[in-house]
């Protein structure tokens, strides 16, 4: 199994919105992996394939493949490896978005003691983990402990080539925590409405100076990322930079 040609054209298929093509890509070599006893092309075929149900919505599959990928990590006698870690991640965050937050915190921890210890403190990874298990702490109202964890990530992606992109997330995600914090009556603040208004001003300013970085390639990724942050600068009121991004992901796409 030549992993890489199968991700490569995953890619593109998941680029190209070909959601159909993808499933049936993934479908098949998950068969063939079965098939030949391969576990684990199985782990990493799982790993791909929770992320795409997760996207789509499809909720028995994805929460199927991180079980099924949570399983095969002590058959393949991965324990403790960075491929352990992103299946942690990964199955982490199908939980998360299908409203199980809590039970997905656990596999965080475990992800970050792999990952802090096994990572160079300039590897995107580590980011990508500290903004998802910023969302789910946020989720549950931890809220202190997400803002401390996306800090993390910001510190990463300052190191990071094109780090911009996962920046700008993150400055929108440290905007939702703060959103929820205003709202929750468990919360005290000292706050006015013009504090809150100028502290989510800076953080949307942020975001769209990142996005903005002119050095950031304007590739599937990047419409990817600016498809995610699109409605969050809508949400604060943002209407003409939504509308900015949303022309620019229309012309990135038209040339894919």
């Amino acid at each position: 199994m030549d992993f890489s040609r199968i991700l490569s054209k995953l890619d593109h298929l998941v680029e190209t919105k070909d959601f159909d093509g993808a499933k049936e890509l993934l479908s098949y070599w998950l068969e063939d992996a079965k098939a030949n006893n391969n576990l684990r092309g199985e782990l990493s075929l799982y790993n791909e394939s929770m992320g795409l149900y997760r996207k789509l919505g499809e909720k028995e599959k994805a929460i199927n493949c991180a079980e099924n990928a949570l399983s095969l990590i002590g058959r393949t006698e991965m324990e403790g490896t960075v491929t352990a870690a992103t299946t942690y991640i990964n199955s982490a965050t199908v939980y998360k978005a299908f409203g199980q937050a809590e039970k997905g915190i656990p596999l965080f921890e475990k992800a970050q003691e792999i990952y802090e210890k096994e990572l160079k403190e300039d590897d995107g990874r580590l980011g990508g983990l500290y903004n998802n298990m910023g969302l789910s702490l946020t989720d549950v109202g931890r809220y202190e402990e997400a803002l401390a964890t996306y800090e993390k990530a910001l510190v990463v992606m300052k190191k990071v080539e094109n780090g911009n992109l996962e920046s700008a997330i993150t400055y929108l995600n440290i905007a939702d925590v703060y959103d929820k914090m205003r709202s929750d009556e468990n919360c005290s603040s000292n706050r006015s409405l013009e504090d809150w208004e100028n502290l989510f001003g800076e953080l949307l300013d942020k975001a769209e100076n990142c996005l903005e970085d002119e050095t950031l390639p304007r590739n599937g990724y990047y419409a990817f990322v600016a498809e995610k942050c699109a409605p969050s600068f809508g949400y604060y009121g943002r209407f003409l930079y939504k509308a900015t991004l949303e022309k620019r992901i229309a012309e990135i796409m038209k040339t894919l």
